[in-house]
């Protein structure tokens, strides 16, 4: 019994340590007073066992010995087992930076930390900004004319778009732009994106991945000021050409080429330049660009820039009007009708100093590309899709008030009201991670691994809210016409999962694949060691990486375990009212989410990379997990507003679901039934906790839609309001009051018609009887007939000479 009791103590005191993630020292100490104590009590065994304990400890705090001992055949043995890492391999690894997808990857996320970043704010003139041009060139906006007629933007509208500034606002104001801040950028992209997808893509295009973003970060002096000043101006119009149809955007295939020769170019004989071939596709503003950055892999086969032949990707931006470009062409992708095509280059030279950043930038391209892209991709499709769902979720639910089946709006039905709560409880979250990852960037983040959740995430529930928007809609949403609301947007879908790299591989390779060596805190440190050729140094890196990991390992099961015996109840995350509780459940998941991983890492070793079905399953963990962090985060920062507690609990419950449900799935195919076994048991000590919202909460979020009330206009906040009903959003806009105000009426109306049937659709006829049996008043009889004509132009349907 006595032994039973110190084994109970002993592990106990054991897994508070690594709860704790206790240093070296502090387990030696430990161990060394469990000692003394068990002596003293007479319990010599107990003792024996401490005090090698503490022997073993003690070698280990030895470094010269351990890492002779232990780490250097360590090493040997992962520099067998690792897979070799391509250069642009590892420079998309060590693109960008890691940030709360970090802590959330910790096992152990620092939650004051999330809370402490500031609010999402504009400026004066930012604000001002978004109140006039944008809401200007919003009124200017006819989609059904623009996609369906011109198969273009209307030339005023390109006007307007380049005299305003539009494609300069991330360009500083010392080149003439307008130097918005990230959330200014993502709050333009979103209002224009509400009223025409192929006007947001025009804005978004030159303020994400393009000459200015690469010109602005590693551009020469001499470029910038040539460059920067014309592209805000709209003097110049960019694109940038990467993908190829070969390759794709896999830079470790491109087959466009530069080889490093002297040739004459304009007048000037012997010039040291690059003469160059390519094919590109799929380029947004290609068609029109006057200014094209291309992506190529440079030679130097007569070593005229020094000793190497291959010397990588490369960025180059070329006037379009260069000898050999060929540009004008247009795809037409599923009917919006932004500027896309391809294009080529056959024997181009041009000069050395046109690549982006000069001579010393040769080589590099594929790193500025990747930066670049991390954060472009946090902006720009987050923005747009916010909008979408914004513009999904105010329509859908106006139209599901409106609308009316058997005697009743078809939103109190509670097919349509499931649905309805899914697409607010969507667009809350959506809106809530665009608002943290842009303000991620504004505070000098390049989030990698976070752009590219939000990039796949957003798109995805851009998708599911638009189809569950679709269903409630019905035939007015498939009839296109000037009329219809959503067409487009639906039209639109699969063009934003395909950009910037298809969705299933940004699942896959960049969110877990990337994030699981950038965010975790020593496997790239490990990675660092095995490819590193001074043994000295591996050994030293590699040493303090591995024995890192091993306690982050063990504590993290330790954690998991814990967390999930006592529902992560006990949990502290400083941080107090209704946030809390999810907090603590994110922080539970969080633990088990790094344990679990690290074992795949360890069981799996290089094959994990292949295992796209595992590795994307754990993307999903980690998106959720970042997912709710965003709502709560939101939920913070409006002030806690109590009418907003069923949207932030929605869509917590349901990324908590999703988390866990991912993270169960993983483990039901996992390859090893042992370690399945050994970590369902370690991780759900009794079961899954976490389930999908429940009914009450999808209701309470579904109401929020149908009528008009402050949550509603803080949920779809940023949208353009035209302010009148020549469009179908202000149709919908007027209706709603009129027909809330009337559904009462409309109930004395119904009563009536069952006492007289014939009356029953002649809405004319029953207003009159109503009035003579003095059903209604005059006044009320006036209210109703508004109504019944607001409903009418809200149902009506574009139709089409034959």
């Amino acid at each position: 019994m006595i032994g039973y009791w110190w084994s109970v103590a002993i592990l106990s005191a054991a897994g508070a340590l690594a709860y704790w993630r206790a240093p070296l020292w502090l387990w030696t100490g430990a161990a060394a007073a469990a000692g003394i104590v068990a002596q003293v009590y007479g319990a010599p065994g107990v003792a024996l066992g401490m005090a090698l304990l503490v022997v073993l400890f003690l070698q280990l705090s030895l470094l010269s010995l351990r890492r002779a001992a232990l780490s250097a055949p360590l090493l040997k043995l992962f520099r067998r087992i690792m897979p070799a890492m391509s250069n642009t391999e590892r420079e998309a690894l060590e693109a960008g930076t890691v940030w709360w997808e970090g802590e959330l990857f910790s096992g152990r996320p620092c939650w004051p930390k999330l809370f402490a970043l500031p609010a999402p704010a504009l400026t004066p003139a930012e604000q001002a900004f978004l109140d006039g041009p944008v809401d200007e060139l919003c009124r200017m906006l006819d989609d059904w004319r623009i996609n369906h007629e011109l198969h273009d933007l209307p030339p005023e509208v390109w006007k307007f778009i380049k005299e305003n500034g539009f494609f300069g606002m991330i360009i500083p104001k010392k080149y003439g732009g307008l130097e918005f801040s990230a959330q200014a950028h993502s709050a333009v992209v979103l209002k224009v994106a509400s009223r025409s997808v192929t006007a947001a893509v025009t804005v978004m295009v030159p303020n994400s991945l393009g000459p200015a973003e690469l010109l602005l970060h590693y551009g020469t002096e001499q470029q910038k000021n040539h460059y920067l000043p014309r592209l805000a101006r709209g003097q110049e119009i960019p694109c940038f050409a990467l993908t190829g149809p070969e390759a794709g955007s896999d830079a470790s295939n491109m087959p466009d080429r530069g080889v490093v020769c002297r040739a004459e170019f304009q007048g000037q004989p012997d010039v040291l330049g690059i003469r160059l071939d390519w094919e590109k596709r799929y380029i947004t503003l290609g068609p029109v660009a006057t200014l094209l950055g291309l992506a190529f892999h440079l030679f130097d086969p007569d070593r005229l820039l020094g000793t190497d032949e291959d010397l990588g990707i490369t960025l180059a931006l070329i006037p379009t009007d260069t000898p050999g470009v060929k540009i004008g062409t247009r795809h037409d992708p599923l009917n919006i009708a932004f500027q896309n095509g391809p294009n080529w280059g056959q024997d181009v030279f041009i000069p050395l100093d046109w690549i982006i950043g000069g001579r010393a930038r040769v080589g590099q391209g594929w790193r500025m590309l990747m930066e670049s892209l991390a954060a472009g991709r946090s902006i720009s499709l987050p923005a747009l899709s916010a909008g979408a769902g914004k513009l999904a979720a105010r329509a859908t639910g106006a139209y599901a008030r409106v609308r009316k089946q058997f005697k009743l709006p078809i939103g109190k039905f509670e097919a349509v009201e499931e649905v309805l709560g899914r697409i607010a409880g969507y667009a809350y979250l959506m809106d809530a991670a665009r608002t943290l990852t842009a303000g991620a960037v504004d505070l000098g983040e390049k989030p990698s691994v976070a752009s590219a959740i939000v990039k796949y995430q957003l798109t995805e529930h851009m998708r599911k809210l638009v189809i569950d928007a679709m269903d409630i809609h019905g035939g007015s949403g498939i009839c296109l016409g000037p009329r219809n609301i959503l067409g487009r947007v639906y039209q639109a879908l699969p063009i934003s999962i395909t950009v910037e790299g298809a969705n299933l591989l940004t699942r896959a390779l960049i969110i877990y694949g990337q994030g699981a060596v950038r965010c975790h805190p020593y496997v790239l440190a490990e990675m660092h060691a095995v490819a590193d050729p001074d043994p000295a140094r591996a050994v030293k890196t590699f040493d303090a990486a591995i024995f890192g990991h091993i306690g982050f390992t063990i504590s993290n099961a330790v954690r998991a375990f814990w967390l999930g015996l006592t529902g992560a109840w006990l949990a502290g995350v400083g941080v107090r009212g209704p946030m809390r509780r999810y907090c603590q459940k994110l922080t539970r998941l969080s633990a088990a989410f790094a344990f679990i991983s690290d074992v795949a890492m360890l069981s799996l070793g290089g094959s994990l990379k292949r295992r796209e079905k595992i590795s994307g399953r754990f993307a999903d963990v980690l998106s959720h997990m970042y997912l709710a962090s965003a709502v709560i985060k939101r939920f913070e920062d409006d002030g806690r507003p109590a009418a907003d507690v069923p949207l932030m609990r929605w869509a917590c419950d349901y990324c908590l679901h999703e988390a866990e449900k991912s993270l169960v799935v993983i483990l039901k195919n996992f390859p090893s039934r042992f370690l399945e076994w050994l970590m369902g048991g370690l991780v759900f000590p009794i079961g899954r906790r976490y389930y999908a919202p429940s009914d009450a909460m999808g209701q309470a979020a579904a109401r929020i839609l149908l009528e008009p009330s402050e949550a509603r206009e803080r949920l779809t906040s940023g949208l353009y309001h035209s302010g009148g009903t020549q469009d179908p959003l202000g149709r919908l806009e007027d209706a709603l009051p009129k027909v809330i105000a009337a559904e009462p009426l409309e109930r004395k109306l119904y009563k009536l018609a069952d006492e007289q049937p014939l009356l029953h659709g002649d809405h004319a006829a029953l207003l009159a009887a109503a009035l003579t049996a003095n059903r209604l008043t005059a006044a009320e009889a006036e209210l109703v007939r508004v109504a019944q004509a607001a409903r009418r132009e809200v149902i009506a349907v574009d139709d089409f000479a034959p």
